[in-house]
């Protein structure tokens, strides 16, 4: 809860200064740059394309569980990617050309969370994913390490993938899948294998883990994989700074990039992190600086969230946050789909259909 939770916060908290310069931030909110949610145009709060596609990410993940009890299929990936056509369908396509493969079977997107109005919102959703899901519907045709369907590296793929910390008790195996599921989109190493790294930092932090411990293991099993020297160079010098200190958004930009690709965006996470001692500070650190202020900051908050929990978040963020009550419900009925006692009854079904 904590993960998603504070990831979403992180993305608010960003996606009002996405695509501002530093100095434009400082111009509107001081020196200090973005402390809050900027309320003046209303309640403040609102979340962007990153939040979306984590929760439809999650939607995937608990569906294809359902399916792996009731079939014992292990096709994940193919309800992952069903879960981002029904996102691309809230983006202002008809699900007739957004379902592909799917609407064979579905006249109509199914499952409760495609019900929430709220997910319609279109919030500068990148367009590497929407072309990808797009030529998705059209081939049937998924991305993977082999097939390729670009060569992005931008940070869609990690933004998104933190739910993947959910899908098995093996830190590699979570890393496969996390790394995969970025794939379907992200054809570049670093746009994948920034995801995977990210769904084992909160794999570990989930499994009780301290945090240098939780992006060891990570940075450990990144080392296995072909192309990961882009995204260990960028993850060394994320620890690197932080072990400095608090860094300026000068510095971040210099010695980290501006986060919109892959191995940046989580490398800036990763430092505002380690650098501070409280989730506040770190969602703060996080998206002050001139670039993809949502997608740092949403990577933050899922580190920073597992790390120190649901309640550590300020009350004032989470009484805005927009469709809280969304994220939080979804949040719990993930916890007891992958719990000991996962739901059977036809209610469930209906809800997360397991397909």
């Amino acid at each position: 809860m904590g993960s998603i939770l504070a990831g979403a916060v992180g993305d608010a908290l960003g996606y009002t200064v996405e695509f501002e310069s530093i100095d434009g931030i400082r111009g509107r909110y001081g020196d200090a740059g973005i402390t809050d949610f900027d309320r003046r145009g209303g309640r403040g709060g609102e979340i962007s394309d990153d939040t979306q596609m984590t929760l439809f990410t999650l939607e995937g993940l608990i569906r294809a569980h359902v399916r792996r009890r009731l079939t014992g299929s292990d096709d994940v990936l193919l309800a992952v990617q069903h879960a981002y056509q029904r996102w691309l369908h809230t983006q202002g396509n008809q699900w007739a050309n957004a379902a592909g493969m799917f609407g064979a079977h579905a006249p109509a997107p199914d499952g409760w969370l495609i019900s929430n109005p709220g997910l319609f919102a279109t919030r500068a959703p990148g367009n590497t994913c929407i072309t990808a899901l797009r030529t998705f519907a059209r081939t049937g045709q998924m991305g993977t390490f082999t097939h390729h369907l670009n060569d992005s590296k931008g940070c869609g793929g990690v933004m998104r993938a933190a739910p993947a910390a959910l899908w098995s008790d093996d830190a590699a195996e979570v890393f496969h899948f996390g790394a995969a599921t970025a794939a379907l989109t992200h054809s570049h190493p670093s746009g994948y294998l920034s995801a995977g790294t990210l769904a084992v930092i909160v794999h570990q932090l989930l499994a009780g883990a301290d945090l240098r411990a939780a992006i060891a293991t990570a940075h450990s099993i990144l080392l296995r994989w072909d192309g990961h020297e882009e995204q260990a160079r960028a993850l060394d010098a994320a620890i690197d700074l932080a072990s400095a200190g608090r860094p300026t958004p000068e510095q971040i930009a210099e010695r980290l990039g501006g986060g919109w690709v892959g191995e940046e965006a989580l490398a800036i996470g990763v430092c505002a992190a380690l650098c501070t001692d409280n989730l506040t500070d770190a969602l703060i650190v996080a998206v002050n600086h001139s670039g993809d202020s949502d997608s740092t900051g949403a990577v933050c908050g899922n580190i920073v969230g597992a790390h120190y929990g649901p309640a550590a978040i300020p009350e004032s963020w989470l009484a805005t946050l927009e469709l809280r009550d969304v994220i939080e419900t979804i949040t719990r009925d993930a916890v007891r789909e992958f719990g000991p006692e996962p739901p059977s009854t036809p209610d469930w079904d209906q809800r997360y259909p397991g397909w």
